[in-house]
């Protein structure tokens, strides 16, 4: 019989189980990591959009994505939570686009260098448009209608 076949009393745990917990615990963090933490999945100001950043401002101020403060010039972020990415490519135009590439429906990772990127097999899309920068990609990210009153990023 074997360490993880051993018979056992109630309130000890087989070398099995600790692996299978330990496992289910890396995975649990792992996809935390890749998942909604509560935030609206944007990064802070400066380019980049991980999809996991910054403080949301969402619900709490009725539905608002976003501030306009929180979206760069000639930058982006990624809302993976509510299904938009928000562009500003210049002072006072705000874009929007659906956040799945469409090549392989990957989730776009982050806006960099003028780009709204998707890292699953590196396609590069403007972000004024939405069209295609950088392949395998061949066709645009969708536009999305978003609205801007005050500060405050809305879903048209």
């Amino acid at each position: 019989m074997s360490d993880e076949q051993v018979q056992t009393g109630p309130g000890t745990q087989t070398r099995r189980t600790l692996l299978a917990g330990a496992g289910a615990v890396g995975a649990a963090v792992v996809l935390a990591a890749c998942g909604d933490d509560g935030g609206d999945g944007a990064a802070p100001a400066g380019g980049s959009a991980p999809a996991g950043g910054a403080p949301s401002v969402g619900d709490a101020e009725g539905g608002a994505l976003a501030r306009t403060s929180d979206i760069p010039v000639g930058g982006g972020a990624v809302f993976a939570a509510k299904g938009v990415v928000i562009t500003q490519p210049e002072a006072g135009t705000f874009k929007a686009f659906d956040p799945i590439c469409t090549h392989q429906r990957c989730p776009v990772s982050n806006v960099d260098a003028g780009t709204i990127n998707c890292t699953c097999h590196n396609s590069k899309f403007s972000i004024t448009d939405g069209s295609v920068k950088g392949g395998p990609a061949t066709k645009p990210l969708p536009e999305k209608q978003i609205k801007v009153e005050g500060d405050r990023i809305t879903l048209a």
